[in-house]
């Protein structure tokens, strides 16, 4: 929905299990319809889209039908698509997700393919007015190792394929790195300096300044302990494009207070990875949360990777991040040309504990609230 005359809002269909092309248009005729009545009945409502990579293979289709058959669909429903998040390649439910999210990386073929046929969607669906993003991984995961030129090489590949659709549907298209704990790059100073190395391998800088940016995780940023106006400043002086922004809310603890200790291993569960770090110096990283167990004195606060609604308070003694995401938005209002594109992101539903989960559209309604009222 449009929020401002230059800012578009959605919620990420990657909360609702689906992985196929029929299970993702049934998520979207019950689900979505069901938020979209309760917060923007009167005007054009946004949808931001998953896909996984066989989802987004039978959308197109051999002869381009599904696609057309979908445009068709968002029009009788006052429905537009204006950002696919293209971060998980495969299952991303009821399975064990973990590192394996960042698998196929942009080391692959795969990983290019994917997200070339995301733009070809995405290019089809989204209105001139609000252009389209893809957000992706930050390349790859540390542990893997990747070799950081083909990763480049993938990345410059993809950025001519996405010029070359934006030429053609005369819209702005763009993809969104993101930053994530143990990524590839993961705060704000590695990104600068994966970027820098980047545009130095570019044959085309200005190319990858127009089509590669980054896509900004306020839940991301805040684990790493980052300012959030000193990094968007930084970016800005950079000349990076900030593609889109992640609105979503981290765990925060005292990890000195046994309490706080043993209620964050509540939030322990096999789905995905839940990085905790500690704010020593250097920052203290743990890759997973059953990996936490050594508690350096000098460290006064942690925080887990576990997106919670942006609306929801954790019972004492753990409280959130949500001060991240409120400085988010408030930098939009200072300078709302940094960026269009806003999603709401917590995906964690099916394994929140009891005491923060409410009726799946209650949530998601409750969350555009919240953005709403900042």
């Amino acid at each position: 929905m449009r929020i401002t005359d230059h800012h578009h809002l959605a919620y990420c269909t990657n909360i609702h299990p689906a992985e196929s092309w029929e299970e993702t248009l049934h998520a979207l005729k019950t689900h979505v319809l069901q938020v979209r009545d309760r917060v923007s009945k009167d005007q054009p409502y946004a949808i931001g889209l998953r896909l996984s990579e066989r989802a987004a293979r039978e959308l197109i289709g051999e002869d381009g039908a599904p696609l057309l058959a979908f445009r068709g669909w968002l029009a009788d429903e006052n429905c537009y698509v204006f950002t696919i998040n293209g971060f998980p390649y495969g299952a991303f439910h009821g399975t064990r997700v973990k590192e394996k999210v960042y698998q196929p990386d942009w080391t692959t073929p795969e990983r290019l393919i994917y997200t070339n046929n995301l733009f070809i969607i995405i290019a089809e669906l989204c209105p001139r007015d609000s252009g389209g993003s893809v957000s992706t991984l930050p390349g790859s995961f540390k542990e893997f190792g990747a070799d950081e030129s083909q990763i480049f090489a993938n990345l410059y590949a993809c950025a001519r394929f996405i010029e070359e659709l934006a030429h053609e549907s005369e819209k702005d298209l763009h993809l969104g790195l993101e930053p994530e704990p143990l990524g590839h790059f993961e705060n704000t100073e590695e990104t600068l300096a994966f970027f820098e190395r980047f545009l130095a391998y570019a044959p085309d800088p200005n190319l990858i300044r127009r089509r590669i940016g980054i896509n900004y995780d306020t839940c991301h940023f805040a684990l790493e302990f980052d300012d959030c106006k000193t990094s968007l400043d930084a970016f800005a002086d950079a000349g990076l494009r900030i593609s889109k922004i992640h609105l979503s809310n981290a765990l925060s603890f005292d990890p000195q207070n046994p309490e706080a200790v043993s209620a964050i291993h509540q939030f322990d569960e096999p789905t995905y990875l839940h990085q905790v770090i500690l704010n020593t110096e250097p920052l203290t990283r743990f890759k997973d949360l059953p990996d936490f167990k050594e508690i350096p004195s000098a460290a006064t606060e942690g925080r887990v990777h576990f997106h919670i609604p942006l609306y929801a308070t954790p019972l004492e003694p753990i409280s959130s991040t949500l001060d991240h995401a409120q400085e988010a938005l408030q930098y939009l209002k200072a300078h709302p040309q940094c960026c269009s594109h806003l999603e709401i992101e917590t995906y964690t539903w099916a394994v929140l504990p009891s005491h923060l989960q409410k009726d799946l559209t209650d949530q998601i309604s409750a969350e555009y609230q919240w953005v709403l009222a900042q």
